[in-house]
């Protein structure tokens, strides 16, 4: 019950990839590999996710690059596996976020891969494009790894969240008795690597050491707390088109340090992390965090300031390491989608019933 998994997310850093297995009683992951991206192909990547000339052929030429990148993970794995390709059910390939625009009517989800092209390159089963089903039955297509997250962490006794901090930050709550439920809280590094990106050449803030060095700006921090988007209900996603340094240039201006703009930036991830958990969750008292913003110790040490009382943990301490959930779940989603089973949740995504995702091509 061999699966590969993999995941590119709107943090544009690189590739991760692992490789697990289903046939015990339990999940295991048994190997990992990460590609980072080089930057000419993080800023065509970047320059796609406005409109621009001739993006189309664009979008085309760097979806057969990237599977191209993506082939190479998987031969990475295989090599550090020895598991030959043949034994490899499927590949569960999410591809790289351009645009997510899943408006009522006429919504759409764009993620680059050539799931043919891949399926040439290694000879394995591919499983993309796992978003369009959901949104095609009325959902947001996203976030899609609560389903994930409650078959991996759920506990009889104990309502957990799972809040993954990539490029965006999305919340799962795992109840003891109920429905699954979660959301995009808003942005979570993708502000922060940006504003890092043009001021220090750096492609992120190290344990927010930068952020840690300037002071959290109040009126632009509730300038920024007050978007629509954050005050929306449930459910709801979001991405680049909504975040961008674009949307945050207008708030400012134009004379602060900007090392004050990133400390703000910051508490803003924070902020919309605590505010959800507020909200919705007041009573949960374990929080478990995964994604490359778990590893930012200064706003982890803010969010557990903000949060006092509860147990704030890496999902480590669940048995997945937290740079690796998000590929792991994509891994499951493709076994989901092979065995014609579920692989999302209506009441998170607001489709109107369960459905099998992903589109498949054979080897």
């Amino acid at each position: 019950m061999y699966y590969i998994g993999i995941m590119s997310g709107t943090s544009l850093d690189g590739i991760d990839a692992v490789l697990v297995d289903f046939s015990g009683p339990s999940f295991s992951l048994l190997h990992t590999c990460y590609i980072p991206y080089d930057p000419p192909l993080r800023a065509a990547l970047l320059g796609l996710n406005q409109a621009g000339e001739n993006e189309l052929h664009r979008a085309a030429i760097l979806s057969n690059q990237l599977s191209g990148w993506y082939a190479q993970a998987v031969g990475r794995l295989l090599e550090k596996s020895g598991i030959g390709p043949g034994e490899i059910i499927a590949v569960g390939c999410h591809g790289q976020t351009i645009r997510h625009c899943p408006q009522p009517e006429n919504g759409y989800s764009i993620q680059l891969v050539n799931g043919a092209l891949l399926v040439e390159l290694t000879g394995m089963t591919v499983v993309t494009d796992f978003r369009s089903r959901d949104i095609a039955a009325g959902g947001q297509g996203a976030p899609l790894v609560p389903a994930f997250h409650h078959e991996m962490f759920a506990h009889q006794d104990i309502h957990r969240l799972i809040i993954n901090i990539g490029g965006i930050t999305n919340i799962t709550s795992l109840p003891v008795s109920g429905g699954v439920n979660g959301f995009d809280c808003g942005p979570g590094n993708m502000l922060m690597d940006a504003w890092c990106l043009k001021h220090t050449g750096m492609t992120y803030d190290h344990n927010g050491s930068w952020a840690e060095s300037g002071r959290v700006i109040n009126p632009l921090l509730e300038n920024l707390l007050n978007f629509p988007y954050f005050s929306l209900p449930p459910p709801k996603s979001t991405g680049r088109e909504m975040f961008s340094l674009d949307w945050l240039q207008p708030c400012l201006r134009g004379d602060e340090a900007t090392q004050d703009v990133q400390s703000t930036l910051l508490q803003l991830t924070v902020r919309t992390i605590t505010d959800s958990v507020e909200t919705y969750y007041p009573a949960v008292r374990e929080l478990y965090l995964c994604g490359g913003g778990a590893h930012n110790g200064t706003l982890v040490t803010r969010l557990q300031q903000q949060l006092p009382g509860r147990r704030i943990n890496l999902t480590d301490a669940l048995g997945i390491e937290a740079d690796w959930v998000e590929a792991c779940a994509f891994a499951w989603l493709a076994r989901q989608s092979i065995e014609r089973a579920p692989g999302n949740l209506p009441a998170v995504t607001g489709a109107t019933g369960s459905r099998t995702l992903g589109a498949i091509y054979p080897a």
